[in-house]
C-alpha cells in the first residue's frame, strides 16, 4: 500500500493564520518536508506538533524526491510545506508531486493563505482575470521580456519578490 503526499499551505507572515486542519495534518504525518526547517520548526512549535522534519529546498529537491518516493512506497504519510504559502507555487514541490505519482501515491492539498489572491483582493482591481508571474529572474533578457509582456497586458499582474528586494517608502 502506497502512502500519501499532502501539500500544505502555511501562513504568510502571521502564524496565527494556521488552520486546525493544517495542525492536524502536520501532527498525523510520518514526516514533514520543509523549505526552511528553522521556520517550519517555529510553526510546529506554535501548533504544538512534534514531527520529524526534513529539508526540501531547490538545491536538494531531486535527491529528496528519491527519499520521498521510497517513503511513500513504504506507506508513509508525508506533509510538504514551503516557507509561506503553497508548495510548488513559486516554491519547491513539483518534484515531490511527480515522485508521488510515479509510485501511485495519492496527492492532496490542505489549502490556506494565498499571497496571490490576497494581492488581487487588496489591490481592488477585480479578481475575475489576472496574470501570475511569480518570481522574475534577477536580471537579463528573460526578465526584461517578462516585464514587457506584463506591462502590455490589460489584466492585473501579480509578481513575487523577496522582502529584501522591495523598495522602502
Amino acid at each position: 500500500m502506497t502512502g500519501r503526499l499532502v501539500m500544505c499551505a502555511t501562513p504568510i507572515g502571521n502564524l496565527a493564520d494556521a488552520s486546525p486542519r493544517l495542525r492536524e495534518t502536520l501532527a498525523e504525518a510520518d514526516v514533514v518536508f520543509a523549505e526552511d526547517t528553522r521556520r517550519t520548526g517555529k510553526l510546529l512549535e506554535r501548533l504544538g506538533v512534534d514531527a520529524e522534519l526534513r529539508s526540501f529546498v531547490l538545491g536538494n529537491e531531486q535527491q529528496r524526491s528519491i527519499e520521498i518516493r521510497a517513503r511513500l512506497e513504504q506507506g508513509e504519510t508525508i506533509a510538504l510545506v514551503s516557507d509561506a504559502g503553497m508548495p510548488a507555487i513559486s516554491d519547491p514541490g513539483v518534484a515531490a508531486v511527480r515522485a508521488a505519482r510515479s509510485v501511485g501515491a495519492v496527492s492532496s492539498v490542505v489549502p490556506g493563505p494565498s499571497a496571490v489572491t490576497a494581492a488581487i483582493a487588496v489591490a481592488g482591481l477585480g479578481g475575475d482575470r489576472f496574470v501570475f508571474e511569480g518570481f522574475l529572474p534577477r536580471s537579463g533578457e528573460d526578465r526584461e521580456r517578462r516585464i514587457e509582456i506584463a506591462a502590455n497586458d490589460d489584466r492585473p499582474v501579480v509578481l513575487f519578490s523577496a522582502p529584501s528586494r522591495v523598495g522602502k517608502d
